[in-house]
């Protein structure tokens, strides 16, 4: 989609929802283990019983500096958490314990690529808070699953800086790579590990002046957020033109009708009437335990990507392809170690490897093929034990047999063959069976040429190195 349609532009904002990577929730022990019964990681503290007191979780501040970090913000060396007071059956307490004027982390910005254009947007804040529980509605009654009641979250809300749904979605999957690599969250969507919260307005292109906007709850596919945003930018250029004005609204994607759909009118934040929570003491956060956690980052994807270029010679397509996740491009750079060949091992990964991966539903590090064997594969390469061609076949054979590459050509006794003499004498005898293919390829109809390497391979059931059957085939039918 273009930054804008029909005379119109966006102004697409998002807030992140980011599900702490910690064993125990925000402000008491209870487990934050996914797979558990309905209600089974529940305490007092979580389902908001009277008399029940907060504890914050230290795991969740350093978390929270961490990424706030990585994401270029400040880190606030006082900050404090606020009630947020709103009435809905999953929320026990009748108000989220979050952050409100100020937040632990404000005024950052990132960096990512939409295509090949560089697009940059703020991040004004990052804050702690608390989930609510989860809601299940079925026609006449609904159920209450309190387990996600107080699990810790990190919301990233950026600027109003991004103008079409590809940038949005984008957007999403960057903040999803940066809390990855750092192991704060596992950003598994389909779990609500990472959700994400659309602000939408329009105007005419050139105005400067923004237009109501409205939230789109709860999007958990980065897909999703494009294809809502979309329709959503669609729906209000419709509103505006037919003369009605924009509510402030919260609406829901339904994936399967591809529309949004009104929630609620959108509070604002009078109607949640914050108010510093009396329970929890402010957070205070020295330079020292900054400066600490600041030596911990591990090298950020976008930095990993620029290195893959700069050092290892690789694309930027390429780069960027390997450090989508971490484990892929830990896994490139111990197969490049190895083998000493960062290009090959690229081209190797990026094609063999991940399509098994995504065939079989793999995580990379339940490979059948180990980096130690992909590398020692790769090696063979180089050295001209097999042809690129008879190393697919071993690939495949190493990936369902979980041996590595010189048992499997050792089994099926596909050992390339180097020996000059050997194959010139072949290619004599193949020329001389074929002399009117030969007078024709001569006379102009050089594609022919395959037709002769096509009978070279058959001759050595695929085990001639093709370097030299092309070199030797070209030598001989080029003589007159």
């Amino acid at each position: 989609m273009s930054t804008n349609s029909r005379g119109y532009e966006a102004v697409i904002g998002i807030e992140v929802h980011v599900q702490l990577k910690t064993q125990s929730k925000i402000f008491c022990s209870d487990s934050t283990h996914f797979d558990a019964g309905d209600n089974e990681n529940t305490s007092p503290v979580s389902v908001g019983m009277p008399g029940t007191l907060p504890v914050l979780n230290q795991k969740v501040i350093d978390y929270a500096i961490k990424t706030g970090l990585a994401l270029g913000c400040h880190i606030r060396q006082k900050s404090v958490f606020a009630r947020k007071n709103y009435f809905y059956p999953d929320l026990p307490k009748g108000y989220q314990i979050s952050q409100y004027d100020q937040p632990i982390c404000e005024n950052g910005q990132i960096e990512f690529f939409v295509g090949d254009t560089l697009k940059k947007v703020s991040i004004t804040r990052a804050h702690m808070e608390e989930d609510a529980g989860k809601s299940t509605h079925f026609g006449d009654y609904t159920l209450l699953n309190y387990n996600r009641a107080g699990v810790p979250l990190l919301e990233i809300v950026s600027g109003p800086d991004m103008r079409t749904p590809a940038e949005a979605a984008e957007y999403g999957r960057t903040i999803r790579q940066v809390v990855r690599y750092l192991d704060v969250c596992d950003g598994n969507l389909e779990e609500g590990s990472l959700r994400c919260d659309c602000n939408v307005s329009v105007r005419r292109v050139g105005k400067t002046e923004l237009g109501t906007k409205v939230e789109i709850k709860n999007i958990n596919s980065f897909r999703f957020v494009e294809k809502a945003i979309e329709y959503e930018i669609d729906r209000q250029i419709d509103e505006v033109e037919a003369g009605r004005s924009i509510i402030q609204e919260t609406r829901l994607y339904d994936p399967d009708k591809n529309r949004t759909f009104s929630m609620r009118t959108k509070e604002n934040a009078q109607d949640y009437r914050y108010f510093p929570d009396p329970d929890l003491l402010p957070v205070l956060v020295s330079q020292d335990q900054v400066d600490k956690i600041r030596q911990s980052l591990p090298e950020l994807p976008s930095q990993r990507a620029h290195r893959f270029q700069n050092q290892l010679g690789l694309s930027k397509y390429d780069a960027s392809h390997l450090t989508s996740e971490k484990e892929i491009a830990d896994y490139f750079e111990q197969v490049g170690t190895q083998c000493g060949n960062y290009k090959m091992a690229a081209n190797w990964i990026m094609t063999e490897l991940i399509r098994e991966l995504n065939l079989h539903h793999l995580p990379i590090h339940q490979s059948p093929v180990s980096s130690e064997q992909l590398a020692e594969l790769i090696q063979l390469i180089d050295r001209g034990t097999v042809s690129g061609k008879m190393a697919k076949t071993v690939f495949l054979e190493m990936w369902k047999q979980k041996k590595g590459a010189e048992a499997i050509i050792a089994d099926l006794g596909l050992v390339q063959v180097n020996d000059v003499g050997a194959i010139e004498a072949m290619i004599d005898e193949i020329l001389n069976n074929h002399s009117a293919q030969v007078s024709e390829y001569r006379s102009g109809k050089t594609k022919l040429m395959g037709f002769f390497v096509g009978a070279a391979m058959k001759a050595t059931k695929g085990q001639a190195n093709p370097d030299i059957v092309n070199e030797i085939l070209k030598k001989k039918l080029d003589q007159v």
